[in-house]
């Protein structure tokens, strides 16, 4: 299908127009009153007059207004002549058909939709897609209602996006991008992606962005709980590498300022110690020790 082509049409200055049309009335009242009152109203003469004045109630069927960011397509016995897009008061040939259209920007806010992500993990989903008219032609002739298609095909765009992002990183994929975590770069492929599917409707994508995003109810809990799994194995991590380097270092100054001198097996019974006091999840309870170091 050939994709259609906004061409903009020049129009009559609606003002001009009408005082021309004005001062034309009074030109033909002032006809009909002055050869009514002479008695010159001949069959001739009065078929001119209505025909003048058919004319003339005609033409007053031209003119239209346009506000600013709105549009006219220009139809003339089904055949498109061209768009109108200057604000004001216009006068276009009467036997034209004008389709106004709204330049401005729209919110779409989607409904929650349910899909699965890449993993298979029921999700629930929704965006805001912020979109504009940008070629009148294509919006009016080469789809049937432009708006619902930029709605089901927000839908499908948003439906298959879901599919090819998982919803969060399962902790050994920590650098793939995922819905929950890469926002930014998900709502600029959700965009890119809109803007292929609408195109032909001649409309443009200004803004997409998730507004919604949460597991499925059924899940929820499952993974809320594996969430703070991760959670506590990630700090106790950084707890377990923290507290090596504190006992690295404590033997270290130790060995460095001679304070005392420690066997191997001593070395690893303090090491013991440490770990224990450093990386449990209570507080330590101290016990004195009243006789030597290695009594």
């Amino acid at each position: 299908m050939t994709a259609s082509r906004e061409l903009e049409k020049r129009t009559f200055n609606g003002w001009l127009v009408l005082a021309l049309l004005f001062l034309t009335g009074v030109a033909l009242g002032w006809s009909i009153y002055w050869h009514a009152r002479r008695g010159r109203l001949d069959a001739v003469w009065l078929t001119v007059q209505i025909l003048l004045v058919t004319v003339w109630a005609f033409l007053q069927g031209g003119f239209f207004t346009l506000q600013p960011n709105q549009a006219a397509v220009l139809i003339l016995f089904g055949k498109y002549s061209g768009t109108a897009r200057r604000s004001g008061f216009h006068w276009a040939n009467p036997l034209l058909t004008k389709k106004k259209v709204s330049l401005r920007a729209r919110n779409l806010n989607m409904d929650t939709i349910k899909v699965n992500d890449l993993r298979g993990n029921p999700i629930e989903i929704a965006a805001v897609v912020v979109w504009r008219v940008h070629d009148s032609a294509q919006a009016v002739f080469d789809v049937d209602d432009f708006e619902s298609y930029v709605s089901v095909q927000s839908e499908a765009a948003l439906r298959h996006l879901a599919s090819a992002y998982p919803y969060d990183t399962g902790g050994e994929e920590a650098e793939q991008l995922t819905l929950r975590g890469s926002m930014d770069e998900v709502s600029r492929a959700l965009t890119v992606e809109l803007q292929e599917r609408v195109a032909r409707a001649g409309v443009q994508i200004e803004e997409a962005r998730l507004s919604h995003l949460a597991y499925a109810p059924e899940i929820a809990g499952a993974m809320l709980q594996r969430q703070q799994a991760e959670a506590i194995v990630a700090a106790r991590s950084r707890i377990v590498d923290g507290a090596v380097g504190m006992v690295e270092m404590a033997l270290a100054k130790l060995e460095e300022r001679h304070t005392v001198e420690l066997d191997e097996e001593r070395k690893a019974a303090m090491v013991s110690n440490l770990l224990v006091v450093l990386c449990g999840d209570k507080a330590a309870h101290p016990v004195v020790n009243a006789g030597t170091l290695y009594g």
